[in-house]
């Protein structure tokens, strides 16, 4: 009994690191599981469509049931808002990224994305919600980390070297033949194209996160918000779609991938992991979260050369280090920052109560 005790204190401990790092296969099996279906034929813009649905539909009960009582009311306005929200980021960015996925790799989707915290930093400080202090280190820490994340995913992106595969020679052939290679060879303006392509989608998501704040500000109800931009970006994708892919066929889904990738990226990426995301925030802060961002690189790499013969090149290798290195100094100089702002901010409660003790004694 006391070694069960002592395992459930262990396992109440670390419950915030086992749910990241199950956020982190999660988001690595949404970009391989989106990878298979697109490079298998099916539509991105329909796919997004089935994936905003889905997703609509799984948090709409949840939306329900825990904020029915909240008393945030809807004027035309603030809808107006929510749907333009909507459409620059939601849709914009899931068309454009999957878009993007039909001409690049999954790799490159997973290591793009720890690029968002720092464009995020950079559209906040031109919109003055964030600040910059070139004179100190934590400043110099996430300008750098900047450059350095856009320089990563410029090499990833532009550079090749070497190329590099991590099965042996053996495996490498039983693979050709029992598992063909999902990677479609594509010309350099193509991968050129969609590595551009990629890149704005993720500035168009961090767009959304920005605008995210002053939303909030005006409709607190934070899962009804979320369902609701769920919901218009499957229509205004639904518009988009069907402007552009008018065969009857595209749309049809059968027991297969396509079922099986907008099902896993609808209700288990925006359902379960929305969930699970807010929570390991509310126990350990966002800077904990975000560390472990480039484990989704790591894993998909991994799974995209095991199982679909992606192979890698040794500017790809560096590119990641810059990126995943430019991260950790962006969150490590947002980190310092808030410590700073908060040892401010008791320093400036301790000097308020010390005044008022002495008003009081006198």
């Amino acid at each position: 009994m006391k070694g069960l005790g002592n395992f459930a204190m262990v396992l109440e401990t670390y419950k915030p690191c086992i749910a990241m790092l199950f956020i982190q296969f999660v988001y690595a099996g949404m970009a391989l599981f989106s990878k298979e279906a697109i490079a298998k034929g099916m539509n991105p813009f329909v796919f997004v469509v089935y994936r905003q649905a889905f997703a609509t539909l799984a948090l709409a009960p949840f939306a329900f049931f825990f904020e029915r009582n909240k008393s945030a009311s809807l004027s035309c306005n603030l809808i107006w808002k929510i749907f333009l929200v909507s459409l620059f980021g939601l849709t914009f960015s899931l068309n454009l990224y999957y878009v993007a996925m039909n001409t690049t790799s999954a790799s490159f989707a997973a290591a793009t994305s720890n690029m968002i915290p720092a464009i995020t930093f950079i559209i906040a400080v031109f919109l003055r919600m964030e600040s910059i202090s070139i004179k100190e280190w934590h400043g110099a820490a996430k300008v750098l980390g900047c450059l350095f994340c856009f320089s990563g995913a410029l090499v990833f992106a532009f550079v090749k070297g070497p190329s590099i595969n991590f099965k042996s020679k053996y495996l490498r052939n039983q693979s050709e033949v029992t598992i063909p290679s999902l990677i479609k060879s594509h010309s350099k303006g193509e991968w050129v194209k969609g590595s551009l392509t990629m890149l704005s989608a993720n500035t168009t998501w961090s767009l959304w996160l920005v605008m995210q704040v002053p939303l909030l500000k005006q409709y607190p109800s934070k899962l009804r918000l979320t369902t609701l931009q769920c919901f218009f970006s499957c229509v205004q994708s639904a518009v988009w779609a069907a402007a552009v892919e008018r065969n009857a066929s595209s749309w049809k889904l059968q027991w297969d991938v396509d079922l099986l990738s907008v099902i896993y990226c609808g209700v288990v990426v925006t359902g379960i992991t929305y969930w699970l995301q807010v929570w390991a925030i509310e126990k350990k802060g966002p800077v904990f979260t975000a560390v472990f961002t480039p484990l989704a690189l790591i894993i998909t790499v991994i799974f995209s050369s095991l199982l679909w013969n992606e192979i890698l090149h040794l500017g790809s290798i560096c590119g990641a280090f810059m990126l995943v290195g430019g991260l950790y100094g962006v969150l490590w100089g947002k980190n310092t920052e808030w410590k700073r702002q908060e040892d401010e901010r008791k320093s400036e409660m301790r000097k308020e109560e010390t005044v008022l003790e002495c008003i009081t004694q006198q």
